[in-house]
C-alpha cells in the first residue's frame, strides 16, 4: 500500500528578461500529468501580469476553497445528509507588508440542503470538514470558513 500521495506539476515559461523588470512576459503555462488540461498563467496585474490569466495567488484561494467543498461533501454523504448545491465566493487577502503572504483566505460557501437536516447538523459538518482539508491544514495562512446553509422545503425541493 502507498505510504504517500506524490502531486507533480510542470510550470513553463520561455521569453527573455533582457528589458529589465517591466518588460517579460508573464504567462507561462501550467500542467498536471495525466491531465489534459493545461492553464495558461499569469501575475496579478499588480506585478505587471495579464488580467485575463488566472495568477497563483488566485490558484491557492480556488484550491483551499476546492478542498473544503470536496471535503464538505464527503463527510456529508457519510453522514447520508443530501446536499442539494454549494457555492462558495472565497477571498484571499495580501496585505502590501513584508514578508509578501496571502494573510487570510476567508470561504464564503452558501450550502443548500434537502429537507430532513438542522443547520447545527450542517455547521458541524463544515467544520468537521475544515479539519479534514488537506489544502487549509497545509498553509500557514489562516482559512476562515464562513458557511450560509439553507435548508431546502419539500415543495421548493
Amino acid at each position: 500500500m502507498e505510504t504517500a500521495h506524490t502531486y507533480r506539476t510542470r510550470c513553463q515559461w520561455s521569453g527573455s528578461t533582457g528589458g529589465g523588470y517591466r518588460n517579460y512576459s508573464r504567462e507561462h503555462a501550467a500542467t498536471a500529468d495525466p491531465a489534459q488540461d493545461s492553464l495558461v498563467l499569469s501575475a496579478d496585474p499588480a506585478f505587471l501580469g495579464q488580467p485575463d490569466h488566472l495568477n497563483p495567488e488566485q490558484l491557492l484561494v480556488m484550491a483551499a476553497s476546492s478542498c473544503q467543498l470536496l471535503s464538505f461533501l464527503a463527510v456529508a454523504a457519510r453522514a447520508r445528509v443530501d446536499v442539494l448545491a454549494y457555492a462558495d465566493d472565497a477571498e484571499g487577502v495580501m496585505p502590501r507588508d513584508n514578508p509578501v503572504r496571502l494573510s487570510r483566505i476567508t470561504l464564503r460557501p452558501r450550502i443548500i440542503v434537502a429537507a430532513g437536516s438542522t443547520v447545527d447538523q450542517i455547521r458541524r459538518l463544515v467544520e468537521a470538514a475544515h479539519r479534514d482539508c488537506y489544502i487549509a491544514n497545509s498553509l500557514r495562512t489562516e482559512v476562515e470558513v464562513v458557511p450560509q446553509i439553507e435548508i431546502a422545503t419539500e415543495a421548493s425541493g
